[in-house]
């Protein structure tokens, strides 16, 4: 038997219904539906007069756009359908770092000199940029695989030791087992993203360590909305 070879970095798959990777595209629906509960559970049990309810909706805008795009790309891969995923994937990542210190350090709330409320506009500009430069750099100087890497794994480890030491303080402050939940969700997150370091040979032609990385993250998702 011959080994299995990659060509340009990729694997070969068996296709399924015209996906070209079927597992990933499922494991992606199934993220994407994680989302879309966690915005119904939202809706129904948190006012709309509450703060913080803007943010986390828009956290579920986000998910759903960005797997809806990795729905696209593993159905098909082209130029088009690659860029509008890593371009959602990276928003998917800022996002979450952005959002993190919002929560941390209640950067919604008022306080009397107005000094959080300038620190959240300055935030929110500086990640609007952040992102801007980021998608430019990729699609005007040099489309980088590895610089994308690099950056949204940057991104990902400082938004995971924010909600780690936050979850650690609010654990020591009050002692509620529930306290560490986003803890334990980014803690689940990065065991699961070392998949992507496996890169085996798809199982039966469909199954690989990519789109195990997928449905890793299917659960913590699930648990980050309770």
């Amino acid at each position: 038997m011959q080994p299995i070879t990659q060509f340009h970095g990729k694997w070969p798959f068996y296709r399924f219904a015209g996906m070209q990777e079927p597992f990933s595209v499922i494991f992606s629906l199934f993220n994407y539906l994680a989302h879309d509960w966690g915005m119904r559970q939202l809706r129904d049990k948190i006012p709309a007069t509450y703060a913080l309810r803007k943010y986390y909706l828009l956290f579920g805008y986000v998910g759903l756009a960005s797997w809806t795009f990795s729905m696209i790309f593993h159905t098909r891969d082209s130029n088009l359908t690659e860029k509008l995923d890593y371009f959602a994937a990276g928003a998917n990542v800022l996002y979450g770092l952005y959002y993190a210190p919002i929560r941390v350090f209640r950067l919604d709330r008022s306080d009397e000199r107005g000094r959080k409320q300038s620190v959240l506009r300055l935030w929110t500009v500086l990640c609007v940029l952040l992102y801007s430069m980021h998608v430019a750099y990729l699609s005007l100087w040099s489309w980088d695989y590895t610089y994308n890497m690099a950056a949204n794994v940057a991104v990902g480890v400082v938004a995971n030791l924010l909600w780690s030491g936050f979850s650690y303080v609010q654990y020591r402050r009050i002692g509620r087992t529930w306290a560490v939940w986003p803890g334990l969700c980014v803690a689940w997150i990065v065991v699961a993203m070392s998949l992507e370091l496996l890169d085996f040979p798809p199982w039966g032609g469909m199954l690989d360590a990519h789109s195990l990385w997928h449905l890793g993250t299917v659960l913590p998702t699930v648990l980050w909305y309770k």
